[in-house]
């Protein structure tokens, strides 16, 4: 609940509440006489324009230029969204159709999936952080030989991507030393990240100790190689689609305004910034205007949720807009995007 919505009678919440309705349906201010039509209230015209110079001096409405109408201001949001809205679930096909296009392999696939139908279902911004680095863990090791000195690596993590790289031997080994080899190594690196797997071959190189034959030695050293070889800077930070889409909002049509924002988005430091602050939330959480903290989202809402695998949360989708979107559709296209995408890593 808002902590100043206990300064509204139910009357003049529920005023705001049509008001913002209509704002958001049509984008035009609300005058009274359209206020009083829209309420189902037995008001006079005069009540209603009290309420609504009630509304305005405690910041909830404002009048854009001359107009004789008001709009929502950021704080009028805010209550809307913490205490008056009422949520329009996901229909039966778009929940559908959302589940088959998350139900791919690759988890690179699946973030650009996500957002693709974030933006699409929305009509706004989608964007979806890529799963962290540091959170996938590894679930297996293979060496395969390819030839005398030649080794493929093939390592499986825990979003289902698969790294492969080869390596270059400076002897010839055996198929059945790569077999003991990738035994070993999966007993002591499975289930780590990349940087704890780096970390524990380098330890148990230090641990040389007299049970250590040489075909350890030779394991952690194909370890080594294959560790090494794989930059956690190859991925995406994070993936946006439908930029454009903000351009069809008379809110966002300042050029210089857009250009600023389609600057954050290239950018990356104040989208990573918001992004990495809902990491640890839980559920749904929306910033309007300037509580995102970020000058270049003062006129948007930003709609973000979590995804995750085994309860570790590993990274954040949402996404930017207006702040006159229509949060009774995004809010659940945003939260149950984010569950189908959380099932569809673990699978």
């Amino acid at each position: 609940m808002h902590p100043e919505s206990t300064d509204l009678n139910d009357r003049a919440k529920h005023l705001l509440k049509v008001l913002i309705e209509g704002y958001i349906s049509d984008g035009q201010p609300i005058g009274s006489s359209l206020l009083a039509k829209r309420s189902g209230l037995d008001l006079s015209p005069a009540t209603i324009r009290n309420v609504m110079a009630s509304l305005e001096d405690k910041g909830y409405i404002h009048a854009p230029h001359t107009s004789a109408g008001r709009v929502p201001t950021s704080q009028g949001y805010r209550l809307f969204v913490d205490s008056l809205i009422n949520v329009t679930p996901l229909a039966a096909q778009e929940f559908e159709n959302l589940e088959s296009e998350l139900d791919q392999k690759s988890s690179s696939n699946l973030i650009h999936s996500a957002s693709n139908m974030l933006s699409g279902l929305t009509q706004l911004t989608g964007i979806v952080m890529a799963p962290q680095m540091d959170a996938r863990a590894i679930r297996k090791i293979e060496f395969l030989r390819l030839s005398e000195a030649q080794v493929l690596v093939v390592l499986v993590m825990s979003n289902n991507d698969i790294e492969n790289r080869m390596i270059q031997m400076d002897r010839d080994i055996s198929s059945s030393e790569l077999q003991q080899s990738s035994n070993y190594l999966n007993e002591i690196i499975v289930g780590k990240d990349l940087q704890q797997a780096r970390v524990c071959l380098l330890e148990e190189m230090k641990q040389v100790r007299s049970d250590m034959n040489d075909m350890m030695l030779s394991a952690i050293d194909l370890g080594e190689q294959a560790m090494s070889g794989i930059s956690d800077s190859d991925h995406e930070d994070y993936v946006v689609a439908g930029r454009t889409n903000l351009m069809d909002y008379d809110d966002l049509s300042d050029v210089a305004k857009l250009r600023q924002l389609f600057n954050a988005f290239n950018e990356k430091r104040d989208i990573l910034g918001l992004l990495d602050r809902c990491m640890n939330a839980d559920g749904v959480q929306i910033f309007i205007g300037r509580e995102s903290g970020h000058e270049v989202f003062g006129d948007c809402s930003v709609v973000t949720a979590p995804y995750q695998i085994d309860e570790t949360h590993i990274g954040v989708l949402g996404v930017i807009g207006p702040q006159r979107m229509h949060y009774d559709r995004v809010i659940p296209v945003v939260d149950i995007t984010a569950k189908l995408l959380s099932a569809a890593l673990k699978k």
